[in-house]
């Protein structure tokens, strides 16, 4: 057999040129589409890759940020601790304050007390010095110039005793008179 040859006619040759031409437009718009895909896809990448990026970051500060939260509680615990420790301390002096008052208090009542007791025992003293008994040959002006130093003052000794001395040139031997 032998091989025909066909001639293609003018209107299938336009056919095929459209057909060739819409394919060709077809192949570069899909040409077009791929490589906007493939630059959508490398802008995707990109974005993940910083997305992650920004995630890794993140975590690290946070992982930091719970490790600086960790030692800011074991510092609040050791400010606690040195606080209750602290108030203990200051517990115990305020013990010791009071103790110390209550020892101050004593002592004050103690010397005070003492003090009385030295007031009462000089004036027992004094009382006891300013009595005088009458001796044999004694007079008013007698006692006066022995105890006081000037006779003439016998009328202070009088006026000490008018209550047992009714009369001031009559005293009796072992009468006890006071003496100012």
């Amino acid at each position: 057999m032998a091989k025909k040859t066909t001639k293609k006619g003018l209107f299938v040759k336009a056919i095929d040129a459209v057909s060739a031409r819409d394919e060709k437009a077809a192949a570069e718009e899909a040409a077009k589409k791929a490589a906007e895909a493939e630059r959508e896809a490398m802008r995707e990448s990109a974005a993940r890759r910083t997305a992650e990026a920004k995630l890794s970051q993140s975590q690290k500060r946070a992982e930091a940020v719970k490790e600086q939260l960790s030692e800011a509680e074991e510092r609040a615990k050791a400010a606690e601790r040195t606080a209750t420790e602290a108030k203990l301390k200051l517990a115990k002096l305020e013990r010791e304050k009071k103790m110390a008052e209550v020892r101050a208090a004593s002592e004050e009542r103690k010397r005070q007390a003492l003090e009385a007791a030295k007031v009462k025992a000089a004036e027992e003293a004094e009382a006891a010095a300013k009595v005088y008994v009458v001796q044999a040959g004694d007079s008013l002006s007698k006692i006066a110039g022995k105890l006081l130093g000037d006779a003439t003052r016998w009328g202070e000794i009088w006026e000490a005793n008018k209550e047992k001395v009714k009369d001031p040139n009559l005293i009796h031997i072992g009468q006890e008179l006071r003496i100012p």
